[in-house]
């Protein structure tokens, strides 16, 4: 071997760690996938194997339920930016997500009286909504409402003048 081939082979393998290494330092530390969910829907993701623990930074913005199989179903409580962390039995951090919750699109008819806010899902007729941000009254009635239907509904309620 030639004192010229051994420096070939030598600049070869330099380069191509120092590929190697760029290509995987274009890739941020800690990143991590984001799982977007509308508010008041839910998504469904997978977990890795062997979840011991999972943490969510902040249980106002989702929620998650496990399911069977690893499957992760997380649900939209408020508007914001979470995190989700999944552990081993050992503490060990096995995935780290980030969770989205965005507000509802199309069909969404927002009105504002003055500065107080109403919501209605539009398909096709109007119909009240509860959405964060409206106001109270306008949340509280329309909340009673839908609490009271779902009451009779199970047969828990008698009707109004019944009680």
């Amino acid at each position: 071997m030639t004192v010229l081939s051994a420096y070939r082979r030598s600049a070869h393998a330099l380069i191509g760690a120092a590929l190697a290494l760029a290509a995987t330092a274009s890739i941020p530390a800690g990143a991590t996938e984001t799982i977007k969910v509308v508010l008041d829907q839910a998504a469904i993701t997978r977990l890795p194997e062997h979840v011991a623990t999972i943490v969510i930074g902040n249980p106002l913005i989702a929620d998650v339920t496990v399911q069977p199989g690893g499957v992760l179903i997380v649900t939209g409580k408020g508007y914001g930016t979470t995190n989700l962390i999944a552990l081993d039995r050992a503490g060990k951090v096995l995935t780290e997500r980030n969770i989205e919750v965005v507000g509802p699109e199309g069909n969404v008819v927002v009105v504002y009286r003055g500065v107080n806010r109403e919501s209605y899902s539009c398909a096709p007729e109007c119909e009240r909504r509860i959405t964060l941000g409206d106001t109270p009254e306008y949340f509280n009635s329309t909340l009673t409402q839908a609490g009271d239907r779902a009451a009779r509904a199970q047969g828990q309620g008698a009707a109004p003048g019944q009680r």
